[in-house]
């Protein structure tokens, strides 16, 4: 069976200005596949993503979004097949929990903002598989950073991605909501489909979840495959650890 591209690099150069921080990216991501993106500080972990989600233009080659130029097309086009979670202190004032997960809506309902049934039901079906269905009424100044997490998690997943892409996504979250976040990114990946790209640190929660990892170093990919990479040999030498140092441990 033919895997079907959702978004591909080629020759990507990505950086600031003159500043090149990426060179020589290529890459095809498939639907239904979650992709950590992994790599030490500085390695150019978010100019990546940064780039891949049309927030830098690329210095260099292109990217391609279900087989289209992403410099090509409209935003209003893009959020109807790529959705991006990025973790960060968002606090609307006045805006209630649903209305946050609603906001995800904005592509199908316009400017005005205006809820349909379909999607009023995709906002229920949202926050259900989120668990943030009991926090609909609170305002989001009143929720937990972890909460707070998960209700972003549910906008993303109103606008109905192709694509999904994360950064650094359980930094707020205790390690029971790990756990639960990460097996709503294998529902959203194995039943609807769904190509999940994420940046983590966590190297433990990379292993659990990803059936693919890239990593950078240098501006760079270093290495890109399944979980073998996540070797204790491979992992010093990416994050420039010595055979000596913290030899009692390992890296994962």
């Amino acid at each position: 069976m033919n895997e079907k591209v959702t978004l591909s690099a080629r020759d990507l150069s990505a950086g600031y200005g003159s500043k090149v921080v990426l060179s020589d990216i290529n890459f095809n991501l498939v639907e239904g596949q979650i992709i950590s993106l992994i790599g030490p500080n500085g390695s150019g972990k978010s100019t990546l993503l940064k780039t891949l989600m049309g927030d830098l233009p690329p210095l260099k080659g292109s990217v391609s979004l279900i087989g289209r130029e992403l410099g090509n097309l409209p935003r209003s086009e893009i959020a109807k097949v790529m959705a991006v979670m990025v973790t960060g202190n968002i606090r609307p004032e006045w805006m209630t929990c649903r209305e946050m997960a609603a906001s995800g809506r904005y592509p199908y309902t316009g400017l005005l903002g205006k809820l349909g049934k379909k999607d009023s039901e995709a906002v229920d079906e949202a926050m259900e598989l989120t668990g943030t269905s009991d926090l609909a009424s609170l305002y989001i100044n009143e929720i937990s950073d972890g909460q707070r997490q998960r209700v972003l998690l549910a906008k993303a997943i109103c606008q109905e991605p192709r694509i999904l892409i994360l950064d650094e996504p359980t930094t707020f979250l205790d390690i029971r909501y790990k756990l639960e976040f990460l097996d709503i990114l294998r529902v959203l990946a194995e039943k609807r489909r769904v190509t999940i790209l994420m940046s983590l640190h966590e190297l433990e929660l990379v292993r659990l979840v990803s059936d693919r990892v890239i990593c950078l170093k240098s501006g760079h990919v270093d290495a890109d495959g399944g979980k073998e990479v996540l070797h204790d040999g491979y992992l010093r030498k990416l994050y420039n650890i010595g055979e000596n140092e913290f030899s009692d441990y390992r890296i994962i």
